[in-house]
């Protein structure tokens, strides 16, 4: 039976629709959904031509397949739906062309649109404040966690990065530490009073503890008498999560974040931020930017008297 969608279109675009999907499945296997979300948005453009210029899909131009992208970007369409339908779009007019039922591809010339890269999840300045909270400073391993915590929002450190400290790559009278990063490449990051207060508290008294006389040359070893792994820190972070009552899923690289768009918002220049986070290209860390652009828009909407 024919879907409402079917009834709309006219008896050539849906014959040459289920055509094209016939093709699809047998070149490429592609599964039952795909297959739906082709025929969806081949038929959504079918629809929105008709109505607009009374035209088949097969004798659609690049202008018209421009006037529908630009239709639904002015109805609110996400970029990655444009992209999508251009992309199902691509799909059937080069088999359109190539099975001789057109001579040139309307779409040849039209540039897909730019998706911007998503913004992390982060935590906002209360939830971190919970989260460094959540270890019981009662036991070395708690003051160790929370240590690294602090060292973690402190600095932006990826967590292969503090995991992998050693004593000897701080200067605490300085407030620096010598971070190696990707590549082996080093670079100066401030650690902040709060910060260097907990691990000086952490040396003198946790961290002996912890290694009981045996050597060690990380920083935040283990009671094992070894350094921590990415996995078991992370496992760490969670447990305390779970404490702090922040519902929200968390990666690895949560903390990081939230230095970066906490800093951000507080003003930070965006060259300063890649500095500290050890991005080699400034584009890496322009993902921060609407975070800026967000907080100056609530700022003028609280201050502005026609906010």
């Amino acid at each position: 039976m024919a879907s409402s969608h079917d009834r709309k279109l006219s008896d050539a675009d849906a014959r040459i629709i289920e055509r094209f999907s016939d093709a699809l499945w047998m070149e490429r296997g592609l599964s039952a959904n795909t297959l739906n979300s082709y025929q969806s948005d081949l038929r959504h453009f079918a629809m929105w031509l008709d109505e607009q210029a009374a035209t088949a899909m097969l004798q659609a131009k690049r202008d018209q397949l421009l006037g529908y992208l630009a239709a639904g970007v002015d109805a609110g369409v996400r970029p990655r739906t444009s992209a999508r339908r251009l992309s199902a779009l691509r799909q059937f007019f080069h088999w359109a062309v190539r099975e001789q039922l057109i001579g040139g591809d309307p779409t040849a010339q039209i540039e897909a649109p730019r998706l911007g890269r998503p913004l992390p999840k982060s935590l906002s300045e209360t939830e971190v404040e919970a989260l460094l909270e959540a270890p019981e400073l009662e036991t070395a391993e708690g003051l160790r966690d929370r240590t690294m915590l602090e060292v973690l929002y402190a600095t932006g450190l990826r967590v292969s990065e503090l995991v992998g400290l050693r004593p000897d790559q701080l200067s605490l009278t300085q407030g620096l530490v010598r971070v190696i990063g990707k590549g082996g490449k080093e670079r100066l990051v401030p650690l902040g009073d709060e910060a260097v207060s907990w691990i000086e508290r952490f040396i003198k008294g946790a961290r002996v503890e912890l290694l009981n006389g045996r050597p060690c040359n990380a920083l935040f070893p283990t009671r094992r008498g070894d350094g921590m792994t990415r996995q078991a820190f992370w496992y760490r972070i969670k447990k305390h999560a779970l404490t702090a009552g922040i519902r929200q899923t968390l990666s690895p690289h949560t903390l990081r974040h939230a230095f970066a768009t906490h800093l951000v918002n507080h003003g930070a220049d965006l060259r300063v931020v890649q500095l500290l986070l050890g991005h080699s290209s400034l584009s890496t860390t322009q993902i921060y930017t609407h975070v800026a652009r967000e907080r100056l828009q609530a700022l003028h909407a609280e201050h502005h008297p026609r906010g």
